[in-house]
C-alpha cells in the first residue's frame, strides 16, 4: 500500500500532467486559431466585388495565410488526441498492473492468487507489448498522413462520408432586405441530396435541418451580384433558385464538381417556336411599346438609339412572353423607362425567326437601294413592300409609321429619317448568313428604312399600278466617277457642256463634217447621266458614219491617259481644246514662250473658226476647262501603242497620216517639256 504512490499515483498523475495537460494546450490553440480564421472569414465575404482588385487580392492572401494557420493548429490538436488515445492503453494499464504485482508479491496469503493471476499477467504482458509496438507504427503512419494533408489539404475524402461539406453562406431574402445566413453543408453526389444545418440560430427560432434534393447547379456571374463566389442551386423541395456563396473561388470549384455545375448561358428569353413567329402576342407587344414610346418618350433625347440595361430588357420579355399570362404587363407604369422598352421592341424584331422585311426579297431590295435612279429605287421598293406576306406588312406599316411619328420630333429628339435608317436598317431586313458582302450592304439596308420613312404616305396609299418592280436600268459602260449612294434631295450641281464652239454658239445647229466628207446636221447630244455604250464596227446602225463614233472613242480614251489634243483640225475633224485631263493631276509647266503653231495659232491659243470647221465630237468634260495652253501630261505615247493603232484598218488613209503625224508631234513635246530653251528647232507643227 505504500508503493502505490510510487508504483501507481505518481505515473497517473505525470501522465495526465504530461499528456493530457499538453492536450489541453493544443485544445486551447486550436480554438484560438479557428475563432480568428472564422472572424477573418466574415469579413472577407463581406467585400464588395467593386472594390479595387488589389484590395481583393490582398484579402484574399491574408484569408489563405489565416487558413493555413488554423489547419495547422487542427492536425496537431487531432494528432495529439490520437496520441492520447493511444499511449493512455499502456500508461495506464501498466502502473495498475506494477501495483497489483507488488501487491500480490508482498502478501504471503496472496500466493495462491499470485499463481492464478500469472496466465492473466502473461497474456496482459504480451498485449502490452503489441499495443506499443502498433502505436509506433500507427505514429510514423500518422507523421506521413499529416505531411501529404499539409501537401493537398483539400484531396482527401473518408470513405462513407459525404461527397463533400464544409460552410456555406445561403441569400435569405427577407421583407426589408436580404440577409446571409451561415450554414454547414453536406452534399451525397450519388444521392443528390444536401444537408443544411444553421450555424447561426436565433434564439427561439425554429431552425432546423434542412434536407434537399439537387436539381441543377449553375455558377453566378460575377457582375450579377455584389458578393464573390456564389453558384445558384435549384431543388426540388423549395421553388425558385438557392444562392449559396462560397468561402473562395477553389472551394467554390470543388463544390461546382460535386454537384456537376455548370457555366451560365445567358439565351434569349425568347426561346419557344411560335412566339419566334409574328403572332398575336408579338403584335401585341410592339403595339404596347410603341404607345409607351408615343405617350411618354417621344421627344426623349435618342430615342431608339440609347439602349438600355439587359437584365431589365430580359425581365421585361420574360414577364410578357410568360406561356401562363402572356401579354399581362403594363408598359405605362413607371417601373419600364423609355430605355428599356425601346430596346425591348429593337430585341424582338432582331431575334425573329425571319425579319420582318423577309429573307427572299432581301437581294431584291439591297438591288433597289443600289440604283442611281430615284425614281426607279423609290418605285421598286414601293412594289416590292406590296410583295411581303399580310403579317409581315402589317408589321411594317406599324413600325414604319410609328418611326413617322419620332421624326416628326426631331427637333427635340434629333433622330432624323437617316438616323431611323442606321437603327432599324439591320433589324428590319438583316441577311440570312454573316458573310463580307452583307457586311458591306448594310449601308443599302438603312437606304430603304430611310426611303420607307420619308415616302410613307405615297407607298401605303396603295399597291403600285404594275405590282412587279419596275425593269432595272441599263448599265453603265464607264466606272462611277467617285458618285457616292445617296437619297438626298438636293438639286444637282449643273456643270457647263462644252463643244468646239463658244458657250453662245453650243444652242445653234451644228453643221460637222464627218472624215468621209459627209456634213452632219445631228445637234450635239445633251449629258447624261448613263452613257450608252458605242456601236461595234459590222453593227452600227445603216446611216450613221462609224468613223465619227470612232473618234469620239479615241478621245474618251485621250482623256483617261492624261493626254490632251492639240486645238488643230484633221481631215475636217478637229479636237476642242475642251477636252483636257483631269484637274486632279499634277500641275503642268508653264507655257512656253514664243512657240507658235500653225498660222493663226500662236503660245497655243486656238485661231477663231468658222461653223464649217466646228467638230462633231459632243462627249463632255468631267470638269470645267482649264487655259487651253499646258504642256502635254507626264504619260508618254508610246506607251499607249492601243491609241496610234487601234482603228487604222476603219479610218481613210488622209485620217491616219493625220494622226500618226499629230501623235509624233505630241510625243516630241512630251519628251522635250523639261528643256530649257522650251521649244524643238525646227518644230513648225
Amino acid at each position: 500500500v505504500q508503493n502505490a504512490s510510487d508504483l501507481l499515483i505518481k505515473p497517473l498523475e505525470n501522465f495526465r500532467k504530461e499528456q493530457i495537460g499538453f492536450t489541453k494546450e493544443r485544445k486551447k490553440k486550436f480554438e484560438k486559431d479557428g475563432e480568428k480564421f472564422y472572424s477573418m472569414l466574415d469579413r472577407h465575404l463581406h467585400l464588395s466585388s467593386k472594390k479595387k482588385e488589389s484590395q481583393l487580392q490582398e484579402a484574399d492572401l491574408q484569408v489563405d495565410k489565416e487558413r493555413h494557420n488554423f489547419f495547422e493548429s487542427s492536425l496537431e490538436y487531432v494528432y495529439q488526441i490520437q496520441e492520447v488515445q493511444e499511449s493512455k492503453k499502456f500508461s495506464i494499464v501498466e502502473p495498475v498492473l506494477a501495483f497489483l504485482h507488488s501487491l500480490f508479491t508482498y502478501n504471503n496469503l496472496t500466493v495462491e492468487l499470485t499463481q492464478d493471476f500469472l496466465p492473466y499477467k502473461q497474456q496482459l504482458q504480451l498485449s502490452l507489448q503489441n499495443t506499443r509496438n502498433h502505436f509506433s507504427s500507427t505514429r510514423e503512419e500518422l507523421e506521413d498522413l499529416k505531411k501529404r494533408m499539409k501537401e493537398a489539404p483539400l484531396t482527401c475524402k473518408l470513405p462513407g462520408q459525404p461527397t463533400i461539406e464544409g460552410y456555406l453562406y445561403t441569400q435569405e431574402k427577407w421583407a426589408l432586405g436580404i440577409s446571409w445566413v451561415k450554414y454547414y453543408c453536406q452534399y451525397e453526389k450519388e444521392a443528390k441530396t444536401l444537408r443544411m444545418t444553421p450555424m447561426d440560430q436565433k434564439p427561439g427560432a425554429k431552425q432546423g435541418t434542412l434536407d434537399l434534393t439537387l436539381k441543377s447547379c449553375v455558377r453566378r456571374k460575377t457582375d450579377s451580384i455584389d458578393k464573390r463566389f456564389c453558384f445558384d442551386i435549384e431543388t426540388n423541395e423549395r421553388p425558385g433558385t438557392i444562392t449559396l456563396q462560397a468561402l473562395s473561388e477553389a472551394n467554390r470549384r470543388l463544390w461546382m464538381e460535386a454537384m456537376d455545375g455548370k457555366e451560365p448561358i445567358y439565351h434569349s428569353p425568347i426561346t419557344k417556336q411560335e412566339e419566334m413567329e409574328l403572332n398575336e402576342v408579338g403584335f401585341k407587344f410592339v403595339r404596347k411599346c410603341i404607345n409607351a414610346v408615343e405617350t411618354k418618350g417621344i421627344s426623349t433625347e435618342g430615342v431608339y438609339r440609347t439602349v438600355g440595361s439587359n437584365i431589365q430588357v430580359q425581365k421585361l420579355l420574360n414577364a410578357f412572353f410568360d406561356p401562363k399570362c402572356p401579354g399581362d404587363v403594363d408598359l405605362q407604369s413607371s417601373d419600364w423607362d423609355i430605355k428599356t422598352i425601346t430596346s425591348s421592341l429593337k430585341f424582338y424584331l432582331r431575334n425573329l425567326s425571319e425579319p420582318v422585311m423577309t429573307y427572299k426579297l432581301h437581294k431584291e431590295l439591297v438591288l433597289a437601294a443600289k440604283s442611281e435612279n430615284l425614281d426607279y429605287r423609290l418605285g421598286a421598293i414601293h412594289a416590292l413592300v406590296y410583295k411581303l406576306p399580310d403579317k409581315n406588312r402589317e408589321m411594317l406599316e406599324l413600325l414604319i409609321r410609328h418611326l413617322v411619328n419620332v421624326c416628326e420630333h426631331s427637333r427635340e429628339n434629333l433622330m432624323s429619317p437617316s438616323n431611323m435608317g442606321v437603327i432599324f436598317g439591320p433589324t428590319l431586313m438583316r441577311a440570312q448568313e454573316d458573310t463580307v458582302a452583307a457586311m458591306m450592304n448594310i449601308k443599302f439596308q438603312n437606304i430603304v428604312v430611310e426611303i420607307l420613312i420619308e415616302h410613307f404616305r405615297k407607298i401605303y396609299s396603295g399597291p403600285p399600278e404594275d405590282s412587279a418592280a419596275p425593269p432595272v436600268p441599263p448599265p453603265r459602260v464607264a466606272a462611277r466617277r467617285h458618285k457616292p449612294i445617296t437619297i438626298s434631295k438636293r438639286p444637282l450641281r449643273e456643270r457647263p457642256v462644252f463643244f468646239g464652239a463658244s458657250v453662245e454658239d453650243s444652242g445653234a445647229d451644228q453643221l460637222s463634217q464627218t472624215p468621209n466628207g459627209s456634213i452632219s446636221t445631228e445637234p450635239p447630244r445633251p449629258l447624261h447621266r448613263s452613257r450608252l455604250p458605242a456601236p461595234r464596227p459590222g453593227v452600227d446602225e445603216p446611216g450613221q458614219p462609224p468613223a465619227e463614233v470612232e473618234v469620239g472613242k479615241l478621245v474618251a480614251r485621250l482623256q483617261d491617259g492624261g493626254v490632251k489634243l492639240a486645238g488643230k483640225a484633221a481631215n475636217g475633224v478637229a479636237a476642242s481644246p475642251a477636252l483636257r485631263t483631269s484637274t486632279l493631276h499634277a500641275r503642268r509647266p508653264a507655257p512656253r514662250p514664243g512657240g507658235c503653231g500653225r498660222e493663226g495659232e500662236c503660245d497655243g491659243v486656238p485661231k477663231p473658226r468658222s461653223h464649217a470647221d466646228k467638230p462633231v465630237i459632243t462627249r463632255p468634260p468631267v470638269r470645267p476647262p482649264d487655259p487651253p495652253c499646258r504642256a502635254p501630261g507626264p504619260q508618254k505615247l508610246e506607251q499607249r501603242p492601243d491609241l496610234i493603232a487601234g482603228t487604222a484598218e476603219e479610218m481613210p488613209s488622209s485620217m491616219v497620216a493625220s494622226r500618226t503625224k499629230f501623235f509624233e508631234t505630241a510625243s516630241r513635246r512630251t519628251s522635250s517639256s523639261s528643256s530649257p530653251q522650251g521649244r524643238i528647232p525646227g518644230d513648225e507643227s
